[in-house]
């Protein structure tokens, strides 16, 4: 869902909050926020069978019915809701979550991050055209922009962020800059790097590597002007000829692969171990492509994928292309993306209010720090593991679609004249654009953040509901013909019961964390016989089974975003409301079965389906007004 944060003062903390006195500004609420409860039983199981029952048939539904019944009466539950009870109260711990749903999620998940797990952001472009068009100085404004922000995190002196004046987990914000994620077996892990240390970024232009420090010759922070030098300076040494060998692409790779291949790495040459942190270590990776891409759907193509060779999909990244387009790539295992949105803000808030010094100075070259190449030696045998790891890439971008509907037949201003939210109503039109394609209900998360609470992350939203799909039938004309007025009625139900549930999930009173943490008390080496019935029952699976995975991030400085589908057969559908359109992002997997006509079709529907919403709107508005005429004529 999108952030709606603002800062109270450091000296007025909400009420129930206190200003812990030895935390930096930043993390001064930090000690104060509540753990993430543990749910009771009897609510997330009511919950779970309301939300799986427009999923099911009735036959079904009995037997899911039956097995969450047993399962809430039984012995074994009440031990494994003690053992989570227990969990979370031990002492020392933050969150009975955090720890278990990184490494499942993320730090064990052994796909290539790329189109799995990273995430883009689109940047507006540059209102100065000059400036904007030209990579160079695009480049240089973005990095000039942000390194306030740095100063700001890394000095602890960031303003906490708040949602209706509630403080929110800030502890994620040291993963922002500085930091890396490192493939390993099992799990990968990602280590935080001391900015005074390593205060630097890396350039990658033509496949080649390149530190940039952020102080000039003489100590002091570096200009707009010396980076502008700087990223023409690369590009000059950089040549017009890409290098043959693409350390990058291993990043790209599925992590089992990548851990074994940066062992083959660090093998053929020691000196390979400190040019890898050198990167790792940086404040951020900037990669200047060579790439021009004009339409939304070809920038967002290129900066949530791009050309491997010439990205480290490790850490954050900022994506500049030649013709000045340029975007946000993220790297998601240790932070959602509320916090590189609020960065992404702020970097373009200041620019496009001329609160950066982007005055255009002379620099002689000679006068600048010297950009070192990093320049790797590789063995043939990372030569070889290289090109196998290019070839599966261009398997997996060969699989993959894109599209993007920037749909400006209204947006949030025309949502609010009907006292609508305007998150509801979009996911209200994406349940009926799905049904539209399939002729069912489409099983949907949206994702709640629960900062809240320690260490908190995300907690998920499930969208189909009763109410929903009573209402889609009925527009889809499912279950009978009805007038706008009783359409529009079973519309304000849906959109109830999605802000009602979303409401509990930001809460932590939702169902799917919940049933996670007790099914990870379940012993791995139990016998089927011995797994409770509710995580055998059909309706487990298909219900936590995304095929629409979806979550809002909205921003006036953004162009897009998006992410990849998070099953074979699903979509990635992210999007975002401005005041007078929704724009819609969609990905999804040949294999899987979607892909790219799939992709055209549902952005299709979603356009069809926002038309007929607004339209269903509008003419229960109209008999309302012709309902109250007679009513006015007689007390005339």
């Amino acid at each position: 869902m999108a952030r709606k944060s603002s800062t109270n003062a450091p000296q007025d903390p909400p009420p129930g909050y206190a200003i812990d006195p030895k935390a930096v500004p930043m993390l001064r609420y930090e000690a104060s926020l509540p753990h993430l409860p543990v749910p009771a039983l009897e609510s997330t199981a009511a919950k779970y069978l309301d939300t799986v029952k427009p999923l099911l048939t009735p036959s079904e539904f009995a037997t899911t019915k039956s097995a969450v019944q047993e399962f809430v009466a039984s012995p074994h539950a009440a031990e494994l809701q003690t053992l989570l009870q227990k969990r979370a109260s031990e002492e020392g711990r933050d969150s009975w979550l955090s720890e278990w749903w990184n490494d499942v999620a993320y730090m064990a998940y052994r796909d290539p991050v790329v189109v799995f797990v990273s995430y883009f952001f689109i940047h507006l472009d540059d209102s100065v055209k000059r400036r904007g068009k030209d990579q160079a100085k695009r480049a240089a404004s973005l990095i000039k922009a942000m390194l306030p922000f740095r100063d700001l995190t890394e000095s602890g002196r960031l303003e906490p962020e708040k949602v209706r004046g509630i403080p929110l987990a800030m502890s994620s914000y040291k993963w922002l800059f500085h930091s890396s994620r490192y493939p390993t077996k099992p799990s990968d892990t990602a280590e935080k790097f001391d900015y005074k240390k390593h205060n630097h970024i890396v350039v990658v232009r033509k496949n080649k590597f390149y530190t940039v420090p952020l102080t000039n010759a003489q100590g002091k922070e570096v200009s707009y002007a010396e980076l502008e030098a700087q990223f023409n300076k690369i590009k000059a040494l950089a040549g017009s000829e890409p290098s043959p060998v693409g350390i990058g692409a291993f990043t790209a790779d599925n992590r089992d692969h990548w851990t074994e291949n940066r062992a083959k790495l660090l093998s053929a040459s020691p000196k390979n171990a400190e040019l890898l942190e050198k990167i790792e270590s940086a404040m951020i990776v900037v990669a200047l492509d060579d790439a021009s891409p004009v339409t939304r759907d070809q920038v967002s193509w290129e900066t949530w994928t791009g050309n491997a060779r010439n990205r480290w999909f490790d850490k954050h990244q900022i994506i500049v292309f030649e013709n000045g387009k340029s975007g946000f790539l993220g790297e998601h295992s240790c932070m959602d993306g509320t916090p590189t949105l609020r960065l992404n803000e702020f970097i373009l808030g200041a620019i496009d209010k001329g609160k950066v010094d982007l005055a255009e100075t002379d620099v002689a070259p000679s006068s600048l720090p010297a950009a070192e190449e990093l320049k790797f030696e590789v063995s043939s045998e990372v030569e070889g593991a290289l090109k196998l790891a290019e070839g599966r890439y261009a398997e997996l971008l060969g699989d993959h679609h894109m599209k993007v509907l920037h749909y400006e037949g209204y947006g949030k201003n025309l949502m609010k004249q009907f006292k609508t939210s305007p998150d509801a109503w979009a996911q209200m039109v994406k349940q009926l654009a799905f049904h539209k394609l399939e002729g069912r209900p489409g099983v949907c998360y949206e994702s709640a953040q629960t900062r809240k609470f320690k260490l908190g992350r995300t907690e998920v939203i499930r969208s189909v509901s009763n109410e929903s799909k009573a209402w889609v039938d009925a527009m889809e004309g499912v279950s009978g013909d009805f007038k706008p007025e009783k359409l529009r009625g079973l519309f304000r139900n849906a959109v109830k019961r999605h802000t009602t549930y979303a409401a509990w999930a930001a809460d932590g009173q939702g169902v799917d964390r919940h049933l996670f943490g007790l099914k990870q008390l379940i012993p791995k080496s139990s016998s089927p016989d011995k797994v409770p019935s509710i995580y055998t029952d059909k309706a487990y699976g298909k219900s936590n089974h995304w095929e629409l995975s979806t979550s809002q991030l909205s921003s006036p400085y953004f162009d897009g975003w998006g992410y990849g589908e998070v099953v074979p057969d699903g979509f990635g559908l992210s999007y975002s409301i401005g005041d007078d359109y929704v724009r819609w992002t969609v990905s999804s997997s040949e294999k899987g079965g979607r892909g790219k006509e799939a992709n055209e079709k549902l952005i299709h529907y979603l356009a069809e389906a926002a038309g007929e919403v607004r339209r269903m709107m509008e003419a229960a508005a109209k008999a309302d007004a012709a309902a109250a005429k007679p009513e006015a004529s007689s007390k005339l």
